[in-house]
């Protein structure tokens, strides 16, 4: 059997961090959308933030390594149309993984609400305070959030597809363990 080329580990490490902070900030911040206002709601806000700007600071990290690394090619076996899906489909990822912050940033700007990194680093408020673009901030943000939910789930389906389908190497090549070449 052929070697699977696989991500570096740098590129693996920074793909499931990013994964797991993602499944942290969607349903914290759907639950903590919910809640009234106390100071429970305030210290969520705040981890849901941190988490936020940290996803952001991790896609610049991987955008970064992607310009020196490129990432290993696909099976052979794998269709050209189902290739420049897969290339599109993780486009709209990286977009919405810089956007998603940013709208949220913005927002909070609108609000009147400070976005205090790890409650260390104030960030500079983007707009001014404006309740009405604060809330239609809020919408953007809102859909950006369900547009990435929808873009995860065929990410992930694919990959699962990919693995128990097709019974191909391009789900190993992202895991964190096994075994492979890195380019």
């Amino acid at each position: 059997m052929t070697p699977i080329t696989r991500y570096t580990a740098t590129a693996i490490a920074l793909h499931w961090l990013t994964a797991l902070l993602i499944l942290v900030a969607f349903p914290l911040g759907v639950y903590m959308h919910e809640l009234k206002l106390s100071p429970l709601k305030l210290q969520l806000v705040s981890y849901h933030k941190w988490i936020g700007v940290t996803i952001f600071l991790l896609t610049l990290a991987r955008l970064a390594w992607r310009v020196k690394h490129v990432p290993p090619p696909l099976p052979d076996t794998i269709p050209l149309w189902q290739q420049r899906a897969a290339q599109g489909l993780h486009y709209l990822l990286y977009v919405l993984l810089l956007c998603i912050p940013i709208s949220g940033w913005l927002m909070s700007s609108a609000k009147g609400v400070p976005v205090v990194y790890l409650g260390l680093v104030q960030l500079p408020d983007l707009v001014g305070k404006d309740k009405a673009l604060g809330d239609r901030l809020q919408e953007i943000h809102e859909a950006l959030d369900f547009g990435l939910l929808a873009l995860v789930g065929m990410h992930v389906a694919a990959a699962i597809k990919h693995h128990f389908i097709d019974k191909d190497t391009t789900l190993l090549r992202m895991l964190p363990f096994g075994k492979g070449v890195q380019p």
